[in-house]
């Protein structure tokens, strides 16, 4: 991997009245960043000089034409104007059909940026499925809106840290749908997506892809449930004739507790809650959201707008710099 490059990152500001701009400001408080990545805020300047002032920031902002103006140096938040909301009328936790319109102008255009190459990778700030709604958008969030910008039609939605990281097969669907849902095609891409996304943007070379069970034991032979042998085992056995080393299905009240301490490189897992859970008490502070199958990098926080303390200057920016951090190397791995 070139440590020496510094990855160009586009950082799009999230929802303008949630927590997105002041942890910008905290995160890019911090000089370090600036030592090994070029942050580029999109988003609006406005909202970001009133949560500057919510936070108690002193950086300069500076808005460039374009990224290749910007100068990238400790101090200073170089920034592409989207949105010219007025600050004054902005209420925080509080959004409209404008806040939504522009929240989503700022993904489509960091999206339309990493396809060009522009920039090297995007990194997104929370947006609220109630604001997309007033906003008109078909989408509910950020994969499924940049799936459809980037033109990809297999992608998965990868929590991951230091010492976890799980992919989900199916992401917001009741748990009563979550069988049907199931399939060894299903699984199989998933695991597909899970060992190629390892060895491209993290470096390794021979991923030990755990998958986990949907029932108690695993199903225990069937006694508790029979899709462990009957959809889960033929997608894992159908991985491992094509090479990938995967293993499972594991219990899941076992898998996640080997994983955390390096058995695995990634847990795929059947439903949502089954791997957020165990994600959120170990990364709850850290943890990163990142896409699989796009063909741009995109990572992004792993928490909501926060509605309710908005503007208060609290919001702790840990998982943005996490996120930051994450796309900046991945970034850098698809360079070797």
């Amino acid at each position: 991997m070139n440590n020496a490059y510094r990855p160009l990152i586009g950082i799009t500001m999230g929802d303008p009245v949630g927590i997105g701009p002041e942890i910008i400001c905290r995160a890019l408080a911090d000089p370090k960043i600036y030592d090994r990545l070029r942050p580029l805020v999109i988003g609006d300047p406005a909202v970001l000089k009133k949560a500057a002032e919510a936070t108690g920031s002193t950086l300069e902002f500076a808005v460039v034409d374009a990224p290749e103006d910007g100068v990238y140096k400790a101090g200073r938040i170089d920034f592409l104007c989207f949105s010219e909301i007025d600050a004054r009328t902005l209420q925080w936790g509080k959004p409209t059909e404008s806040t939504g319109r522009a929240m989503i102008d700022y993904i489509t255009t960091a999206a339309d940026m990493a396809m060009a190459g522009s920039i090297d990778a995007v990194v997104t700030c929370p947006i609220n499925k109630t604001a997309m709604k007033l906003a008109k958008s078909a989408f509910h969030g950020h994969t499924e809106l940049l799936a459809d910008r980037t033109g990809t039609t297999s992608y998965a939605m990868m929590m991951a840290g230091s010492r976890l990281r799980v992919v989900l097969v199916t992401i917001h669907v009741p748990l009563a749908d979550v069988r049907q849902a199931l399939t060894p095609a299903a699984i199989g891409a998933i695991i597909d997506l899970t060992d190629a996304s390892l060895k491209t943007r993290f470096g390794i070379p021979r991923p030990r892809i755990a998958v986990a069970g949907l029932n108690p034991h695993a199903g225990e032979a069937d006694m508790f449930g029979n899709e462990e042998t009957r959809v889960i085992l033929p997608a894992v056995l159908d991985a491992e004739r094509r090479g990938i080393e995967a293993i499972g299905p594991i219990p899941p009240d076992t898998v996640f507790y080997y994983a955390s301490r390096g058995a695995y490189d990634a847990v795929v897992c059947m439903y949502h809650d089954q791997g957020l859970i165990p994600f959120k008490m170990i990364h709850f502070t850290d943890g990163v959201n990142t896409t699989l199958g796009l063909p741009i990098i995109r990572t992004s926080v792993d928490h909501g707008t926060a509605y309710d303390i908005a503007g208060k200057g609290t919001a702790d920016p840990g998982s943005l710099t996490a996120a930051i951090e994450m796309a900046a190397e991945q970034a850098r791995w698809l360079r070797e």
